[in-house]
């Protein structure tokens, strides 16, 4: 179906999950809200600013909930999604993508006259000279320097880098300095720190006020307080959580909000079964992981492989029932992320009825 699928050929309030055709995300209301009041309360605790990160679920109502629980802001990562949660009504947006070329910085530019607090970041001179050629004449950008603190993806490599890049926006008429950001590796937060306070004292040095500096990553976020450097703290995967955050520590299956509901469609044997969710259902990044994702109820089966709209589960080691044709089975996902740019709509359930369905508005949007 398309984007402008019948919500009522989905599901409908009052529903049961256990009707619902599949394969089809469901995400437990209990789960999502108390994963959000548990990540507000300890950034709270430790007077950090909270940025979630929409990509993960793409849901103006979700982002709202969000906000209204503490968060200041949102963070996207790329234009199109913003604009989506800008006409939802969101004005302060953080866009933490390089952003470059015509078409692109023209979206900005217009992007950045609608909402009060648009921001973006770079790590490079091209990519600041760009900023500042277009926004000129222009309503001015706020724009971050990205650090690489080891994350070993975007942004400047060295303190000393990070300070002439924030000098080289502050001296840009059409721009302006908004602090420092970085997205950190696993357990990475004393090198954040000594990057962070590095470049602030160079850039005290050099008469530069630095008013953000944010740190990301929800497998990051339980070591949030230990960069005392940083204003603020960007996540996403933590709204619902999934297999990986469970194997990092930071939560449980039973804070796993977003589960893919499937069916048996074929026992060939004895060992194997096959569901409906395939590749187009169930994300194909195995994140470290040797299989698919867990099947709730059957924590012996191993999701072996998946094809376009199949998926292969190995039974041979599970000890006494084993799924049947026809079953229902849960899957906690190895990354909810790519889940939700999977579906155009979620299906929302408490105790297994269903409470509401959200269409995933920013599905797609990738640049």
């Amino acid at each position: 179906m398309s984007h402008n699928e019948d919500f009522a050929i989905i599901a409908k309030p009052g529903d049961k999950v256990s009707d619902l055709s599949t394969p089809r995300p469901i995400i437990d209301e209990d789960r999502l809200a108390a994963n959000i009041a548990r990540v507000q309360s300890y950034m709270d605790k430790h007077s950090l600013n909270f940025r979630p990160h929409i990509k993960t679920h793409k849901i103006p109502a979700l982002a709202a909930a969000q906000i209204a629980a503490g968060a200041r802001g949102i963070n996207c990562q790329k234009i199109t999604e913003a604009e989506v949660f800008a006409a939802a009504g969101f004005d302060d947006i953080l866009i933490t993508f390089n952003i470059l070329g015509a078409e692109k910085l023209a979206r900005l530019a217009a992007l950045n006259d609608r909402i009060a607090a648009l921001k973006v970041v770079a790590d490079s001179a091209v990519t600041v000279d760009g900023l500042a050629a277009h926004f000129a004449s222009r309503k001015p950008l706020t724009v971050l320097v990205e650090c690489d603190t080891g994350g070993g993806r975007c942004g400047v490599q060295t303190p000393a880098e990070a300070a002439a890049l924030a000098a080289r926006i502050a001296a840009a008429p059409s721009l302006v300095f908004g602090g420092l950001l970085t997205y950190p590796k696993i357990g990475g937060a004393a090198e954040v720190e000594r990057f962070a306070s590095e470049t602030l004292a160079l850039l005290k040095a050099a008469g530069i006020d630095c008013p953000v500096v944010s740190n990301g990553g929800t497998p990051s976020l339980f070591d949030a307080h230990l960069v005392t450097s940083a204003t603020e703290h960007r996540a996403g995967t933590y709204i619902y959580n999934d297999r990986s955050m469970v194997r990092a520590g930071h939560c449980t299956e039973d804070d796993c909000a977003m589960h893919v509901l499937a069916t048996v469609v074929s026992r060939p044997t004895a060992d194997r079964a096959v569901i409906d969710a395939g590749s187009k259902s169930l994300t194909s990044d195995l994140l470290g992981f040797a299989d698919f994702g867990t099947v709730v109820g059957y924590p012996e089966g191993v999701i072996t492989g998946l094809s376009e709209e199949h998926g292969v589960i190995d039974l041979s080691r599970c000890n006494g029932k084993r799924p049947e044709i026809g079953e229902k089975i849960r899957i906690i996902p190895n990354h909810t992320c790519v889940i939700s740019n999977l579906f155009d709509t979620m299906v929302f359930h408490r105790d297994g009825v269903v409470t509401r369905v959200e269409e995933v508005a920013a599905r797609g949007l990738v640049w």
